[in-house]
C-alpha cells in the first residue's frame, strides 16, 4: 500500500488558501485586479475562496472593490519583491 499524503490541518488549509489566491495577485505577471469569481475558479471551491479574500483583506494584504474586483495591496507587492 502507497504512503498516503497526510491530510492538512483546516489551520493549515487556510494558509494554503490565502496563499495560492495572493501569489495569483502579487506575481508580476499576475499584477491586476482579477473578480471574485476568477479567484473562485483559480481555487476551485467558492466558501474557501470567499473565506480566503475575506482573511486577506482583513489583514489588509488585499483591496476588494465595490463591484466585486481583486488587487494586492502595495504592502502586499512589495513582501513579495523583497521575498525573492
Amino acid at each position: 500500500m502507497p504512503d498516503a499524503q497526510p491530510s492538512r490541518t483546516p489551520a493549515e488549509e487556510e494558509v494554503h488558501d490565502d496563499w495560492a489566491i495572493l501569489e495569483l495577485l502579487i506575481y508580476p505577471d499576475e499584477q491586476r485586479p482579477l473578480s471574485v469569481e476568477e479567484l473562485i475558479r483559480e481555487l476551485g471551491d467558492a466558501v474557501a475562496a470567499i473565506d480566503a479574500i475575506s482573511r486577506l483583506q482583513r489583514v489588509g494584504l488585499i483591496h476588494r472593490t465595490t463591484d466585486d474586483f481583486i488587487f494586492a495591496t502595495h504592502a502586499a507587492i512589495r513582501f513579495q519583491q523583497i521575498r525573492q
